[in-house]
């Protein structure tokens, strides 16, 4: 994939390669960009064949819809907005230092429940495309439950987004209110973005953050 370029909070158009690598010497940083285990894992367990999606979808709507205080959504929402101003690093998750998107879900679920729940492998920009397999999803169904429907979205809910209907789900962030989100973008930093139009209708997935592990 090609790098993106970076996209205002007005646009309304999102860069296909938000998780790619970024151009330029990383210097110190490509030394810590996996100090600490991603949360979900992109080269995990693969998924299931793809003609049993339809059914393991069925039973994810099928299960009841993971229920949190108010307080603890809000508490994810705040944390998320520390990350903001934190540099794009490919697969880095440090606060102030660096991080990809998924570094951001990562240090947030740090924050809030301690160590992550799987440890990584390293993984390149291209993982989605050269995998074919809907791993992001795939781990957020292990470790945080029943996938949402949009009605049900909240501030706090963790968001995956796709770039095209057969592609597997490549970007991640935390919605921070109804139509924001907060999330890493590559070349930039950690923004809030308006969740406009044509970040909605590449929404892949919504789950809730459970309060206790």
């Amino acid at each position: 994939m090609t790098g993106g370029r970076f996209m205002s909070e007005v646009g309304d158009h999102p860069t296909p390669a938000l998780c790619a690598e970024p151009r330029g010497d990383e210097g110190a940083l490509s030394a810590i960009s996996v100090q600490a285990a991603p949360l979900i894992r992109p080269f995990g367990p693969p998924s299931p064949h793809r003609g049993e999606e339809g059914d393991r979808r069925k039973a994810a709507c099928d299960s009841p819809v993971l229920q949190v205080s108010s307080a603890f959504a809000d508490r994810i929402v705040e944390t998320a907005r520390g990350w903001i101003g934190t540099p794009y690093r490919h697969q880095a998750s440090l606060k102030r230092v660096g991080c990809d998107c998924l570094g951001l879900v990562r240090g947030v679920w740090r924050e809030i429940h301690g160590a992550e729940p799987e440890l990584p492998p390293a993984y390149q920009p291209d993982w989605a495309e050269r995998s074919g397999e809907d791993r992001l999803r795939d781990a957020a169904r292990r470790h945080f439950g029943a996938e949402l429907s949009v009605a049900e979205m909240r501030p706090g809910d963790l968001l995956l987004f796709c770039w095209r209907p057969d592609l597997p789900a490549k970007h991640a962030g935390i919605l921070s209110a109804r139509d924001r989100f907060i999330h890493a973008y590559e070349q930039a930093t950690v923004i809030e973005s308006a969740l406009v139009p044509s970040w909605r209708r590449r929404i892949a997935g919504i789950f809730r953050f459970p309060e206790k592990v």
